[in-house]
């Protein structure tokens, strides 16, 4: 699996329909792409949400960020993450 980094942001519809039930179905759509959050988080300012998530490819993550965009009503920018062990092992 590889990690990705999905940085989120919010319409000013799809503000409205923020809820617990629409989590859960982003969340259920994550899986159906092979798909595992590891970690979300709402920030203030430019982006609304980060979230940190493991997808078995670049195909996988690219048409993940599409259909939750679809879904979501969000634009979503997915760049690929590496720790920065592995980071340091790569470069070191």
């Amino acid at each position: 699996m590889a990690t990705f980094i999905m940085s989120v942001k919010y319409t000013s519809k799809s503000l409205k329909g923020i809820s617990s039930k629409r989590t859960d179905e982003a969340m259920d759509l994550l899986k159906e792409h092979g798909g595992e959050l590891k970690a979300g988080y709402a920030l203030l300012g430019d982006t609304d949400l980060v979230l940190v998530v493991d997808l078995p490819d670049n195909a996988s993550a690219m048409k993940a960020s599409v259909a939750l965009s679809r879904l979501l009503g969000v634009s979503i920018n997915t760049a690929p993450a590496m720790s920065v062990k592995e980071f340091d092992k790569l470069l070191g």
